[in-house]
């Protein structure tokens, strides 16, 4: 071998071992993920996904420079506490918090691992931060809508099935976006001409019992809101509503794909990619404490064609064009 060509293969050779020794020694960062769905939920898969890949990115991989630890509560209030506790005790460097139970059972097992959440409601209002500017704690992130979001339901109910003026409300009465989000439909379905019943979503035979009950009634519909069990029950809900008659609004575009009538509401999955970003920010030294709480910037209208069809309800073609996807 030419003298020349050996100095350049040995060169090479120590820019690889210094490179090797670089990665070698690269510090894996942790993250902490508490999930509020179950782990085969279609929902649950696509919102992991967007978050890796926007941490993907950003330059971090999981299984190279970066480790996801999950746990999935699946709705279940016991479980996230346990689980919180669980991830605090690894120590990570970041806890994503997934949802408005998995945040308060976050916080309650650590002051002191920044955290960063999604879809949260009313973090200030429930005290997990002092306020969307300057969170000031351990915590920042997404918060899942205004509750005034919750009038434009009523409308768009009304505007594809006109002659509604009953509506069941699904709702957990036992957290604060419950109250809140029933509380503004209240108030706004009587100038809709709308009167509003309550059901509660926490329990499948309670589900069905009042849903059941309420479709005797004529001119009737339904109001999904958003809820920690409302997407465990997605499947029953969107059955009972069919099997009724009913026609029916949604939170999440998750229940217009399997098969519910219309839905509004944020797109969740694309505050787990911006997510992505704070945890970015906070592994290179900012503080959740001086990053703001953010409000989605994205809402996605959907209609299903199809059970459009089966109730025959004909679409205006006023609401077809603000539709942001189609479901056939």
């Amino acid at each position: 071998m030419r003298r020349r060509e050996f100095i350049t293969l040995l060169s090479g050779a120590v820019v690889y071992s210094r490179a090797a020794r670089a990665q070698q020694g690269q510090r894996v960062r942790r993250i902490g993920a508490l999930m509020n769905l179950a782990a085969d939920d279609p929902a649950s898969i696509a919102r992991a996904k967007a978050f890796t890949e926007g941490l993907q990115a950003l330059g971090w991989v999981d299984g190279r420079n970066v480790q996801i630890d999950y746990r999935w509560a699946a709705s279940k209030l016991d479980i996230f506490k346990r689980y919180a506790t669980e991830l605090a005790t690894l120590a990570p460097d970041v806890i994503l918090a997934a949802g408005g139970a998995a945040l308060p059972a976050v916080l309650q097992a650590t002051r002191t691992i920044p955290v960063v959440f999604v879809h949260a409601p009313d973090p200030v209002g429930n005290g997990d931060v002092a306020s969307m500017a300057r969170p000031g704690g351990n915590a920042t992130g997404f918060l899942n809508f205004e509750y005034s979001l919750a009038a434009k339901w009523v409308e768009l109910l009304k505007e594809i099935a006109p002659n509604v003026t009953r509506a069941g409300i699904l709702r957990d009465a036992a957290v604060a976006q419950g109250i809140g989000q029933f509380a503004v439909i209240q108030s706004v379905a009587p100038s809709l001409g709308v009167d509003v019943t309550p059901i509660n979503v926490r329990d499948a035979a309670e589900i069905e019992r009042d849903i059941t009950a309420l479709a005797q009634s004529a001119n009737t519909g339904l109001i999904s809101t958003a809820s920690p069990a409302g997407p465990i029950h997605r499947d029953l809900i969107i059955a009972l509503a069919a099997r009724h008659k009913l026609p029916a609004i949604y939170v999440e575009r998750l229940f217009a794909a399997a098969g519910g009538l219309l839905s509004y509401g944020p797109d969740f999955a694309d505050q787990y990619r911006r997510a992505a970003s704070y945890v970015d920010r906070i592994f290179k030294g900012e503080k959740p404490a001086d990053l703001p709480v953010q409000a989605p910037n994205k809402y996605e209208l959907s209609i299903n064609l199809k059970t459009a069809k089966t109730l025959g309800l004909p679409v205006p073609p006023t609401l077809l064009a603000r539709v942001d996807e189609i479901i056939e």
